[in-house]
């Protein structure tokens, strides 16, 4: 069974995360979506709409994905350690730095990295988030 991972803020759920988290899915068998933690999506969008638990919530009611998870915020790979997918699927608007990228390598998991390029329209949650402030 090949095992996706994805992660994401989720505040607003929108077209565009459907059409990436079908995406991912598609990649494979089972799809875990990350849903960040409240500090960490206090820190990437400057406020916080919903709490982590509601976001989680949003996430498992669109029945995409087969496991929705709270993200760690102490160290993010350790749910990757935990999760042990064959492949993280980032969106065109996702990065993960190289110091990720090693700790996969040096802790042997057997995880590749790919990006989804697509996108749904001009569906962004950055630009539905300035235009609430």
């Amino acid at each position: 069974m090949k095992r996706i991972l994805v992660g994401g803020v989720f505040s607003v759920l929108h077209p565009g995360h459907m059409f990436f988290l079908r995406k991912a899915k598609s990649l494979g068998d089972f799809l875990i979506v990350v849903v960040s933690s409240d500090r960490t999506a206090l820190k990437k969008n400057g406020v916080l709409l919903r709490t982590a638990k509601e976001r989680k919530l949003g996430v498992e009611k669109t029945g995409i994905a087969d496991r929705v998870i709270i993200g760690d915020d102490e160290d993010r790979f350790n749910v990757v350690k935990k999760e042990r997918p064959d492949i993280i699927a980032l969106g065109y608007d996702q990065k993960i730095d190289e110091d990720f990228k090693k700790r996969i390598k040096e802790s042997g998991l057997n995880c590749s990295i790919v990006r989804i390029n697509e996108k749904f329209k001009e569906y962004s949650s950055s630009k539905i988030l300035r235009n609430k402030k």
